[in-house]
């Protein structure tokens, strides 16, 4: 079997593939301060749990963003599995140009998302991503990364609102009854989804312009649903695209 990590700057999201299919999947917190030994112990821990043998595993692939995770990471799976992970950046075969003033900037996460999209709809596509910051990620018809969009993350706006108005509680990120809240709960749930809502469809509307022609929508990422149940332009939620695309990117560049 493969696993594929993805490693995010909040969460990891981890998937155990028999060739094409998804068969065990795991979310844990990106950790800074874990050490190679915490690692190597959670990896096997996670198996055992799922019923896996350690032999299993056959192979690694791991896309971050989050550099001082991704050597105890790489580490730990070879401790865990005897199998050396293949890392996404520079070298890496992805079939797919690059077309960004310094391809190294764009994030391996980004580059995933971009080659599983292409490679699911076969022409062009817009990736919207909801993670710690929510990035938009184009692919022309022709399977060429085009650039994108960085923007903050809903949660983390939400946190800069907690945080900064002194009388505004903290409430859950969900959906309310209406768009014009009638109470204070509601008004900023209002604001936070809807203002999303508000800001994707806004800027596909924007790219799409700029492009000159149409392209398909797809949406991952933790919030995916929750946006996409009131956008216009989302057409579909693809939960685990980065893992996909991790598959896809090993088998590119499999020994």
């Amino acid at each position: 079997m493969l696993l594929a990590v993805d490693v995010g700057n909040t969460q990891s999201v981890l998937g155990l593939y028999r060739g094409a299919e998804l068969v065990h999947h795991f979310r844990i917190e990106s950790s800074k301060d874990r050490t190679l030994d915490e690692y190597h112990v959670l990896l096997r821990s996670l198996l055992d749990v799922a019923g896996v043998a350690r032999g299993a595993v056959e192979a690694a692939i791991i896309a971050s963003v989050v550099p001082a995770v991704t050597e105890p990471f790489e580490r730990a799976i070879t401790l865990a599995f005897g199998v050396e992970a293949l890392v996404v950046g520079p070298g890496i075969k992805t079939g797919m140009p690059i077309l960004y003033e310094n391809p190294r900037e764009v994030g391996a996460d980004r580059i995933v998302n971009a080659v599983a999209a292409h490679t699911l709809v076969g022409g062009g596509v817009i990736v919207v991503d909801f993670g710690t910051a929510t990035t938009f990620d184009v692919v022309s018809p022709k399977g060429e990364y085009l650039g994108g969009v960085i923007a903050p993350g809903m949660k983390i706006s939400a946190e800069a609102l907690f945080e900064r108005a002194a009388k505004l509680p903290r409430v859950e990120i969900a959906q309310p009854p209406r768009v014009v809240g009638k109470n204070t709960v509601h008004s900023m749930q209002s604001g936070i989804v809807f203002g999303y809502v508000g800001l994707v469809d806004g800027m596909v509307d924007r790219i799409v312009e700029e492009l000159g022609y149409d392209c398909r929508v797809l949406a991952t990422g933790g919030l995916a649903r929750l946006v996409s149940a009131q956008s216009e332009r989302i057409e579909e939620v693809v939960e685990f695209l980065t893992l996909d695309g991790l598959r896809i990117l090993y088998e590119r560049n499999r020994p």
